[in-house]
């Protein structure tokens, strides 16, 4: 039986966390299956972790040592492990900032799919989402299921401070309390 691309997606996860555990990089998932991790509806897509900038070439050479096809793409703030048709993408920069310490350090480790691995936290998974989009890209039906499933767990607040300099992302939270997914000012 062949496996299905999310079972390939999953096990090329998985094994990305532990070669850079094992590797003593630091390292925290994000992105689609962070907020999975977190109660929002699995990806059907790739699969991220951040790395700090400072350890961006070590990660690399950690995740080809562990025996993990490693390609460099024309983009220069990541490399993809790629396997069968699937890959992994490891950032060092998300829209255009380096991923500091301080963002890895506070995340949680969490047990993804049996491996016990750093996953950002809500408020964060959200912010680095939401500073993406820009006039080239902008689907909101992809951040509302993540933004409705994991309300609970985000500082909103923090979110707003954080996200104040995005105009498609100030619109984003203005929807969301349109929609009361969120309160609005009020507190309504």
């Amino acid at each position: 039986m062949q496996p299905s691309e999310r079972d390939e997606i999953r096990d090329l996860l998985k094994r990305t966390a532990v070669a850079l555990k094992e590797g003593d990089v630091p390292f925290a998932l994000c992105g689609g299956y962070a907020a999975w991790v977190r109660g929002a509806p699995e990806p059907d897509h790739d699969a991220d972790f951040l790395v700090p900038e400072a350890e961006a070439g070590r990660a690399a050479k950690v995740l080809a040592e562990a025996g993990l096809h490693v390609e460099e793409p024309a983009e220069d703030w990541l490399v993809k492990v790629v396997g069968g048709g699937s890959f992994v993408d490891v950032l060092w920069r998300t829209c255009g900032h380096p991923v500091e310490s301080d963002l890895i350090d506070r995340s949680e480790v969490l047990p993804v799919l049996s491996v016990r691995m750093p996953v950002l936290l809500a408020t964060d998974i959200v912010v680095t989402k939401l500073m993406a989009l820009d006039e080239h890209y902008c689907d909101f039906s992809r951040l509302l299921p993540v933004a409705r499933a994991l309300r609970e767990q985000i500082d909103w607040a923090e979110v707003r401070r954080e996200v104040a300099g995005n105009d498609f992302a100030v619109v984003f939270l203005d929807l969301l309390e349109r929609l009361r997914v969120l309160p609005g000012a009020d507190g309504s």
